[in-house]
């Protein structure tokens, strides 16, 4: 893994986000500036106990102009996105299959469950889900409950249902 990330803020209309890139300018995380501490978890988590250095980055990165470009409407402005994270093979299995999910769609944990080939695995699922360091890139938002009620979400439930309704889905 890399030695150095480079983090930078900005606002969005969900609350300032931060994200951290490394030197070949891949998506390591990205979260909300007042889940701070949840980040620095994910990232102990990610790098297994020490977290590389961080620096602000002074140019915006292609990551933040993805993001930027997915708040000004561009739904699909995320796909192309480089990511990079750590977490157990089953944790990357799942994220790998959330990227799959397309803004404007949505699924439960028994369906990504059955996505990956797991389907008994549905909590497991859930808590992989939870464990996601990338907030919408790697969109842990677009599962959502078997009966199509809105469920946990690291960000909130009112910036989750936000992003649903920025998709165009009505939950």
């Amino acid at each position: 893994m890399t030695d150095l990330l480079h983090v930078e803020r900005f606002a969005t209309p969900t609350g300032r986000m931060i994200l951290a890139t490394d030197a070949d300018e891949r998506l390591r995380v990205a979260d909300w500036e007042d889940h701070g501490d949840r980040m620095q978890l994910l990232l102990q988590r990610q790098y297994r106990g020490s977290v590389p250095a961080q620096h602000a980055l002074a140019a915006p990165s292609a990551a933040r102009r993805a993001y930027e470009r997915y708040f000004d409407g561009e739904r699909g402005a995320l796909d192309g996105i480089r990511t990079a994270t750590g977490g157990t093979a089953f944790q990357r299995r799942v994220w790998t299959a959330l990227r799959l999910i397309r803004a404007g769609a949505t699924t439960s944990y028994g369906a990504l469950a059955a996505r990956i080939d797991r389907p008994a695995a549905v909590r497991a699922v859930g808590l992989a889900n939870g464990a996601n360091p990338i907030a919408i890139a790697v969109p842990c938002h677009r599962v959502i409950g078997a009966n199509g009620a809105l469920t946990g979400y690291g960000g909130g439930l009112a910036r989750k249902q936000w992003l649903l309704r920025h998709e165009g889905v009505v939950p």
